[in-house]
Parts: structure tokens; C-alpha cells; sequence
């Protein structure tokens, strides 16, 4: 069984500016941090993050990053 993590800030490109242009906090996505690249949950018309679980209210990201071998 994985964690669900609620990230602040809802990191996606998705008719939102990059983070050093927005005046809310945004938590880094772990995933970015382990492997040094830039990750988004999710990208208009482009591609969902294997990790991303959706958005609650009112912008937290649920992220299941490491998900466990076997669970969907």
C-alpha cells in the first residue's frame, strides 16, 4: 500500500504561470527531487503523471510518488 501525499500549490502546466511568477506556495514535486529533473502532475494536452490522483479543493495535487510495485 502507497501514501497519499497532498502537494500545495497544484504543480501543473495548466494555464498557470511557472512558479517563480505565481504568489502561492507550490511544493516540489519528490519525484523532481530524486531523479533532478522537472517534473509536472500534469501538462494541458500533453501527458498526466503516472503519480497524480487528481486535485482537492482548493489547489493540493494527491500524489502517490514512490508507488509501490503492483498498485495502480
Amino acid at each position: 500500500m502507497f501514501k497519499m501525499k497532498k502537494l500545495n500549490g497544484a504543480n501543473m502546466d495548466i494555464d498557470l504561470n511557472s512558479k517563480d511568477k505565481v504568489s502561492w506556495k507550490q511544493d516540489t514535486c519528490p519525484w523532481s527531487v530524486v531523479d533532478k529533473k522537472d517534473h509536472k502532475c500534469a501538462v494541458k494536452n500533453i501527458s498526466i503523471c503516472d503519480y497524480f490522483h487528481g486535485v482537492e479543493d482548493p489547489d493540493s495535487v494527491l500524489c502517490s510518488y514512490p508507488k509501490k510495485e503492483g498498485n495502480n
